[in-house]
Order: structure tokens, then sequence, then C-alpha cells
């Protein structure tokens, strides 16, 4: 999603000690909210997963579609509302999002723990580079990516469609395989898409009106991406 700001007068460019302790700031929440889903899954596994799945059928029971679909729901809210909050309230809202992914993610990390144990540190550390490198160029390029901007959307809303899909008809193991890479495509380009608006918006900040609520949504926008990419990475590292 695009990020937008309420329109304002544009100031005098940020100086770069400005840009980097506000990069800082986003990264640090991001990374906060990473560790949060670690520790909601693991919290989860230990002692959640009889809330979530159905012990009769095999199943997922109906708080784990509600938290699937409500932090659908509150990441759109957080990203449509968030110069209108207060900025320890968005930055809430981006904690309790980020443990509500911790819960949905568990059932995919407890399959890998079966499968390959290994391929968790492995997804984690590849989704850590991607990220890195397209968080890296999207920062330091000079074209434009501002064109991408209704792709990735589109792909975005084709993903979800299809984990909805997949919901009632499974997926094949070629077609799956499919629609990982394809993820992994459309939300390291969205890396590089959020870095790069990041970077622009933020010397039109000069009187530093939603400055905070920026730095939320930012960490909220890359969260989103890492999180994506781990999540197709490791269910490449595990077809079967």
């Amino acid at each position: 999603m695009r990020i937008k700001v309420p329109t304002r007068a544009a100031g005098k460019k940020a100086p770069a000690q400005d840009m980097a302790k506000f990069l800082q700031g986003v990264f640090m929440m991001m990374f906060g909210a990473v560790m949060l889903t670690a520790v909601s899954s693991v919290v989860t596994m230990v002692w959640g997963l009889p809330l979530i799945i159905n012990q009769a059928t095999g199943g997922f029971n109906f708080i784990f579609y509600a938290l699937m679909f409500g932090g659908l729901g509150l990441a759109v809210f957080t990203q449509a509302r968030v110069f209108h909050m207060d900025p320890k309230m968005a930055g809430g809202l981006l904690a309790l999002y980020s443990v509500m992914m911790g819960v949905v993610l568990t059932p995919l990390i407890v399959s890998a723990l079966f499968l390959n144990p290994a391929s968790i540190w492995q997804a984690f550390f590849l989704a850590s580079a991607m990220f890195g490198a397209m968080a890296l160029f999207g920062y330091k390029t000079a074209r434009d990516l501002s064109f991408l901007g209704i792709f990735l959307f589109m792909g975005m809303i084709g993903l979800i469609l299809v984990g909805i899909m997949s919901m009632i008809w499974p997926l094949g193991s070629g077609t799956m395989t499919i629609v990982a890479l394809i993820g992994v495509l459309v939300f390291a380009l969205f890396t590089a898409y959020g870095m790069q608006g990041l970077k622009k918006i933020y010397p039109q900040m000069a009187d530093r009106y939603g400055q905070n609520q920026l730095a939320v949504l930012g960490a909220l926008q890359l969260y989103i991406s890492f999180i994506a990419m781990f999540q197709y990475i490791l269910m490449l590292l595990n077809r079967r």
C-alpha cells in the first residue's frame, strides 16, 4: 500500500542525520514487532495449539480464522488511520498485529519442525538477506519505483484471494510452489518500494507533523514484507 500523509506545505530538506535517526526508529520498531511474533509463536506452540486447532478434525477452528482475518483488517485499518491516531496507540496496534501474526504462523512453523527443523533458520536468514538487500536498493536507487505501486497492490490482493481459496480447495504442490515464488517476488519488491517511499516522504515533514505516525506506518509495512517473505520461503523449503 502506498504511503500517504496529510497534505502539508513542503519544508526544507531534512538533514541526513535526521533521516538516519528516523530510519533507525523505523527499523527498531520493525525488529521489535518481529521479536513479538517469534515470542507469540513459541508461546502458542507450547500452550496454545488446542485453542486454534480442532482436536477432533485436525483442522483450524474459529479462533484461528478470527485472528487471521482480524489481523488482516487490523493492518488495513492501521495503515488507513495511522495519522489520525496518537503515536502510542498506533504503536500498540502494531504490537497487537505482530502478536496475532505469531499465532497465525504457528501451524506453518510446527509443520516445518516435523518436516525439516533447519528450514526455519534457513528461511529466516534467507528472508533477512533478501529484505536487507531490497531495503538498501530502495534507499539507494535513483530510479523512481512509484510505478510499481499498482502492480504490487494487485499482486497482494491476488495472493490473499489465493490463500483464501486454498482453504476451500487445497492447492497442489506445483501450484503452491508457483504461488510461493510469486509471493517472495511481490514482497521483495514491496520492501524496496516502501523503503523509497519513506525516504521520499520524510523530507517533506520538516515541521515534524505526524513523524512518529509515519515511523509506525513504515515499520508496519516493512514488517509485513519481511514476515511474508519468511512465510513464503518457509513454504518453498517444505513443499512436501
